[in-house]
């Protein structure tokens, strides 16, 4: 996908785009989540190195598992974790919702 490409597909112009490629620009939350739209991926996606540390390298893992996975695999990670870390999820009212 070319730069004009991800900026059409994600409604940002293509400017800023080379921008943020260039560093010359910083990238916002808004900006991340209409690239990651774009790209038909979650901004998660984009933030995460499986290569730089353990918590990349699960990101990345799970990325790869078939949705049908992920409730039990999510199930599974709350019977581990300690309880203060159980907080309810929220549901976010983005595009991709």
């Amino acid at each position: 996908m070319s730069l004009a490409q991800l900026a059409d597909a994600g409604g940002l112009s293509k400017g800023h785009l080379s921008s943020v490629e260039h560093g010359l620009a910083a990238i916002t939350v808004e900006t991340l989540e209409r690239i990651a739209l774009a790209l038909e991926a979650l901004p998660m996606d984009l933030v995460t190195f499986p290569e730089e540390d353990d918590r990349g390298r699960i990101a990345d893992l799970v990325r790869r598992l078939p949705k049908k996975d992920l409730l039990k695999l999510r199930r599974e990670m709350q019977a581990r974790a300690p309880v203060e870390a159980q907080a309810p999820t929220r549901r976010r009212t983005s595009a991709r919702a």
